[in-house]
């Protein structure tokens, strides 16, 4: 079996029948798959001679020809009517707004990484785009708002083009034949999906054409393992930690290209530490070298590249924005313009305050109506005067904030982890929790009111709270705005906190406050937003010149990381169109990216079915032919030559290990999820199909060793083996015909829907859909 799961490379065979094996001489029986082994007459030592080519093998000139005609096919699908339609379309309402506060330097949060973003930036600043258009909604029209639309689309029709150019590529350099490189970039050439996601203002162009390059890239550094540490050697290392590092810059799935290429990585380091492999065993100092170097190219340098991005990020939004809200206030003070710090009051004992929950913004409420005697669980309740969040500003807002020992801090400011008691000042009760199971969280307290006379009395401790400012220092002023906070409950040790569920009727289906337990979690944040009781000419609102303060990259980085990977975990509400891992393999729905009523023309992103389904079939097949070697081996029978196990082993094996990388992980995740994340792992499951279809017709494969022992001098017959070789590449020809003629009738068929014109009548929308595709108009 192979030792080795490589792009293209050796099989070490050992103990199988029909490989080499070691001879008494001690030679090894290790070859590469462009080598095989033939036995000289007058000795047993094993000698490698390159294989002879097949007559029918295709020469470089033919590879470049058609590599042109076919990036010439993939620059016309995705520039094909790209200026329509001229309004926003789907999430172009996100990253062509993030490209506008970029042109404005304005700081802004999303929970994707920078790069894919500021590359839009860089092209609407290469024609002249002030980012006065903020994209605020579908169908919004790019034309009356003088918005150069066709430039920033441009971008990822280029590096979606390019990519079918890149797949190409892998597959030649990987040493497969003509008709497998056209079928591998064919089935992305014509897939609608790829054309869809490449002809509007989104991310993933960048993300599928960043890991196809790495993908190349590592397979062109790994042809040079023969060469190590040579200028060639460290270029494709270098390009391909780059490549790797640019695809997590673009999204955080870009995580996966790592995994696929590590692995390969890791058997590679491994395969270097066996003692029997040709040219002898490293010594364990030269071992180290190559970890080294593939932990510094592939690791390190693009991890730098990756920090630089955000250098990048930072350096060019230095105006307060969207984002702040996202950010911590010692970040914001890195911002000019900052509404938040310039409009922060400093908050004293006795002054009435209104409190905000800084994630869902409801506001800490109460009024004079109880909690039920009883919850529908038929959990018993306090009966207390309820406390709940509510969305609106309301005199039932108002809490006057008050110091442990009455008359000792009048006009005091409030500070970091004192402890102070809440009064509601239109009920004129005090601010309570207890142990006692709120309405929703069982595991959660309730919090209520209590009258003065007991909050100073029996329940005295119940009210007491401290206020612990996020990343406060001792001693620090509690200020609106600025300060956000934690009200931890001094007894018990619980956060007020409240979240988006609303409560029955007997709670006016307002949000439920209740203490949390898990004290660490953002959600139990909030922050003053207004002081009533202090008059607008007070000196406490006189705002001075604030200076803008800076902060180490690094803080501010990490910062942003851990604001990023929250709000990314917390995409788990349900969408409409969002799907499932197990329905993209067999395009089971897709997505409404756009729709015109007045024309019924509608933008529908769904893939080529015919091309999804022969992909999916082919990694079936795949693993059905895996399954069906190994258990053959097992038995003693080798139906395969060298050449053709080292290749359904090492490059295809690379493709299918590509794809399980891009593909499996998404069953574990939690976030919402929709088709077009399935795009890189297609691609992976493309480069699958054009080798598989190389395997079955055993294109520049076979029985080499045969073909060596073919007299150089008698050319006056067509052995069979010729005869074979030529059969085999016109049955490629033929599967190559076949699969354009149907992948190029579903490209078409489904056209309007990728194009989103021309408009369907209801009879045409109908035809389409299949599977159940939830399209419009028709009806």
């Amino acid at each position: 079996m192979a030792s080795a799961l490589t792009p293209q490379g050796s099989v070490r065979q050992r103990n199988v029948p029909g490989s080499a094996k070691n001879n008494k001489d001690g030679a090894a029986s290790d070859v590469e798959i462009d080598r095989v082994i033939v036995k000289k007459p007058s000795k047993s030592k094993l000698v490698a001679k390159p294989a002879a080519k097949p007559a029918a093998k295709a020469s470089e000139r033919d590879y470049q020809i058609v590599g042109f005609f076919i990036t010439a096919a993939a620059f016309l699908t995705r520039f094909w009517g790209i200026s329509h339609p001229n309004e926003v379309v789907f999430d172009e309402v996100h990253f062509g707004k993030f490209a506008s506060y970029y042109l404005q330097r304005t700081y802004f949060f999303d929970v994707h990484p920078p790069l894919g973003k500021l590359l839009f930036a860089f092209m609407g600043w290469l024609v002249g785009y002030d980012g006065h258009f903020h994209f605020d909604n579908i169908g919004d029209n790019y034309i009356d708002n003088k918005v150069p639309y066709v430039a920033f689309r441009s971008l990822p029709a280029i590096l979606g083009a390019l990519t079918v150019s890149v797949v190409y590529l892998i597959m030649w350099e990987s040493g497969y034949s003509l008709p497998a490189c056209i079928i591998a970039a064919g089935l992305v050439l014509l897939d609608n999906a790829h054309i869809g996601q490449t002809r509007l203002i989104l991310l993933d162009a960048t993300l599928v054409f960043a890991m196809a390059c790495s993908l190349l890239f590592y397979i062109k550094f790994y042809k040079l393992r023969h060469e190590p540490f040579s200028r060639k050697w460290w270029k494709w290392l270098i390009l391909t930690g780059f490549a790797l590092s640019c695809d997590m810059s673009v999204k955080y799935v870009g995580l996966f290209a790592f995994v696929a290429i590590g692995s390969a990585v890791i058997i590679d380091l491994w395969d270097l530490l066996d003692i029997k492999r040709p040219g002898g065993a490293l010594s364990l100092p030269d071992f180290g070298k190559h970890f080294a170097a593939r932990a510094f190219g592939l690791i390190i340098l693009p991890f730098l590249f990756y920090l630089f991005w955000f250098q990048v990020h930072f350096a060019i939004l230095t105006r307060s924005g969207p984002g702040d809200d996202f950010m911590t206030p010692e970040f914001q003070e890195t911002l000019s313009d900052n509404l938040m710090l310039s409009n922060a009051v400093t908050v004293n004992y006795y002054d009435s305050i209104t409190l905000r929950h800084k994630e869902t913004k409801t506001y800490l409420h109460s009024h004079a109506d109880r909690y039920p005697l009883r919850y529908d669980d038929g959990r018993v309740s306090s009966q207390g005067q309820q406390v709940t969040g509510y969305p609106f500003n309301d005199t039932n807002n108002y809490w006057q904030i008050l110091p442990v020992v009455d008359d000792q801090k009048m006009g005091h400011a409030v500070k970091n982890n004192e402890l102070v008691r809440l009064r509601h000042l239109v009920t004129d009760t005090i601010l309570l929790s207890h142990d006692v199971a709120s309405p929703y969280y069982p595991t959660n307290q309730e919090f209520t009111t209590c009258s003065i006379t007991d909050a100073y009395g029996d329940r005295a401790a119940d009210t007491l709270f401290e206020i612990r400012i996020e990343n406060g220092k001792p001693g620090q002023e509690f200020k609106s705005i600025s300060s956000h906070f934690k009200l931890i409950h001094n007894p018990s040790k619980v956060a007020m906190w409240t979240h988006t569920t609303p409560l029955p009727e007997w709670g006016h289906k307002q949000q439920e406050i209740n203490g949390n337990k898990q004290l660490a979690p953002s959600s139990n944040v909030w922050f003053v937003e207004d002081l009533p009781s202090v008059p607008a000419d007070d000196k406490r609102r006189e705002k001075e010149e604030r200076k803008v303060k800076t902060l180490p990259f690094l803080v501010k980085w990490f910062e942003l990381q851990r604001s990023m990977f929250w709000h990314n975990n917390q995409l788990t509400s349900s969408h409409p169109y969002a799907s499932h891992p197990y329905q993209w393999p067999f395009l089971l729905r897709g997505v409404s990216f756009w729709t015109q009523n007045d024309t019924r023309q509608q933008i529908y992103f769904v893939g080529n079915p015919i091309g999804w389904w022969l992909t999916s079939s082919v990694l079936a097949i795949y693993a059905g032919i895996i399954l069906a070697d190994q258990f053959s081996l097992r038995r003693g029978i080798d139906a395969l030559d060298h050449r053709s196990r080292s290749r359904l082993y090492n490059s295809t094996g690379f493709f299918f290990l590509a794809w399980a990388t891009h593909y499996l992980p998404f069953f574990v995740m939690g976030r919402q999820l929709f088709l077009h994340h399935y795009l890189p792992a297609h691609l992976a499951s493309a480069l699958v199909t054009g080798a598989i279809v190389e395997f079955i017709f055993s294109v520049d494969s076979g029985d080499s060793e045969a073909v060596t022992k073919k007299p150089a001098a008698d050319k006056r017959h067509v052995t069979a083996r010729e005869r074979f070789a030529g059969q085999s590449m016109v049955g490629a020809w033929v599967a190559v015909l076949v699969i354009f003629a149907i992948l190029g009738a579903g490209w078409y068929f489904f056209l309007p829907l990728t194009y989103g014109y021309p408009g369907l009548t209801v009879e045409q929308v109908v035809r389409r859909k299949w599977l159940g595709y939830d399209l419009h108009f028709a009806k």
